[in-house]
């Protein structure tokens, strides 16, 4: 007897898709391209970002020219406002058939805007891991995420301290 195969099956095995909310994860706008470069440096150390990684980082209109000359070869999703970042981090979430594609996620983010997308796709089977600094991250998205990792790309913008 054959073995039914699973309802869902990833066209992409082992892919990963790493979504940074890069005003998060450095604390502010992105002024210039220093501060994006010191934000993949830090994921890069926290997770090893792979050349078959798929980066989207979300920006407002103001970071979006740092961001791409500091952090080259990532797709950049923009949006202005409050929560622009996000907001554009979670239409990729919620309209791009992610739990289909990949296998693995990293959210580099800790806004609470994100723990219902992160635990659907927890119970869709993908592994997820949220990338955060130490201090920022809700109590929902660290509840919703299989892993939660701590990181401070921030602390040299700010003298060292977080």
């Amino acid at each position: 007897m054959a073995e039914a195969l699973p309802l869902k099956k990833r066209a992409l095995r082992g892919r990963r898709l790493v979504l940074v909310d890069i005003e998060n994860e450095i604390g502010g706008a992105v002024i210039d391209e220093a501060e994006a470069a010191l934000a993949q440096h830090a994921i890069d150390e926290a997770i090893c970002l792979a050349g078959c990684d798929q980066v989207v980082i979300g920006v407002s209109h103001i970071g979006v020219l740092p961001t791409y000359l500091g952090w080259p070869g990532c797709r950049i999703v923009v949006r202005s406002g409050p929560d622009g970042a996000d907001l554009a981090l979670l239409e990729v979430l919620n309209k791009e058939r992610i739990a289909e594609r990949f296998d693995e996620v990293v959210l580099a983010s800790g806004d609470a805007i994100f723990a219902d997308a992160v635990a659907a796709l927890g119970a869709a089977g993908v592994s997820v891991t949220v990338l955060t600094r130490i201090g920022s991250c809700s109590r929902q998205l660290r509840m919703a995420a299989g892993k939660t990792v701590y990181v401070d790309a921030c602390a040299a913008r700010f003298g060292g301290v977080a």
